[in-house]
């Protein structure tokens, strides 16, 4: 029985692998230390250890990271929490798997039409990109380790937080809804981004943590399919019965902007471990809005 130490287990990813996980009869015991008991982040390599000493785990999955700040934040949550993963693995649990969450935005600027392979070149466009792509080379240069980075495109779901589009849109249409108002506001939607629904994510990392044998160091977690923002938003405004006017204004997150056009090849995944995405855009969205309306 596999024993998984995960890191992050409150946020929205993480929220879902635990419960992945913990319904995966493989799985003996799913340890979660909350920010009290180890901060990754502000924590040091000596009290990682330590844990993963206490803990003995099988598999280390850290969903965790920042998707703002200044450079300086944006390494430390990032790149040096990699860092700080590999340095306490090898000297507490050298032979455990150890996972990380990337980003989609490790590419930065995608050729329209074009799905993005894990082998493409690499050229990010701030330091949230730059960051993780960092992270993610220390993880497939880590002589002796299993380690492995999910390249995570843009993940959806019910609970998804306001600082994503989605989540965001959601929000002020539910709040329009309530005031009885016809317009709400975002940045500029014309964008092709590739969504991936968070349990198909969960099941993908569920797959890497428990699969006898990973192949690669770096997979894609996307959907494989590129959806206009536009067309997106449009449908969780379906969702909700709302026919008010959507206004574009502003600019979007600075992580992403300049990036007009991606979507993820996951044949590698399909094809080293058996994965592939199983949810429609159209039943997630539905699940976003419902999700909201029970709370």
């Amino acid at each position: 029985m596999t024993r998984v130490l995960l890191f992050g287990a409150s946020g929205f990813i993480g929220t879902y692998v635990r419960s992945a996980l913990a319904a995966d009869p493989r799985v003996g015991e799913v340890l979660a230390p909350g920010r009290a008991q180890h901060d990754l982040v502000a924590g040091d390599v000596d009290a990682l250890t330590a844990l993963l000493r206490r803990t003995a785990p099988d598999a280390i999955v850290a969903c965790v990271g920042a998707l703002g700040g200044t450079a300086t934040e944006l390494l430390e949550a990032n790149a040096l929490v990699a860092s700080k993963l590999l340095e306490a693995t090898a000297a507490a649990a050298p032979r455990a798997r150890l996972v990380r969450m990337g980003s989609a935005g490790e590419y930065g600027v995608t050729e329209p039409g074009r799905s993005v392979h894990e082998d493409d070149p690499l050229m990010p466009v701030g330091a949230y990109g730059v960051s993780h792509v960092a992270g993610t080379r220390l993880f497939a240069i880590a002589d002796g380790l299993d380690a492995v980075s999910l390249r995570v495109f843009n993940p959806i779901g019910p609970g998804m937080s306001e600082e994503t589009l989605l989540g965001r849109a959601a929000a002020r249409i539910r709040a329009a809804l309530a005031a009885g108002e016809d317009e709400v506001q975002l940045g500029p939607l014309g964008a092709h981004r590739d969504f991936v629904d968070v349990r198909d994510l969960a099941a993908l990392i569920g797959t890497v943590v428990l699969a006898p044998d990973v192949p690669s160091r770096v997979y894609n977690a996307g959907s494989g399919r590129a959806v206009a923002a536009r067309d997106a938003v449009a449908l969780l405004a379906a969702q909700a019965g709302w026919t008010g006017t959507i206004r574009e204004a502003g600019s979007g997150p600075s992580r992403s902007a300049a990036v007009s056009w991606i979507r993820a090849d996951v044949t590698r995944a399909r094809d080293e471990l058996g994965w592939t995405p199983v949810r429609e855009l159209e039943t997630t969205i539905k699940d976003v809005w419902n999700a909201g309306e029970r709370r």
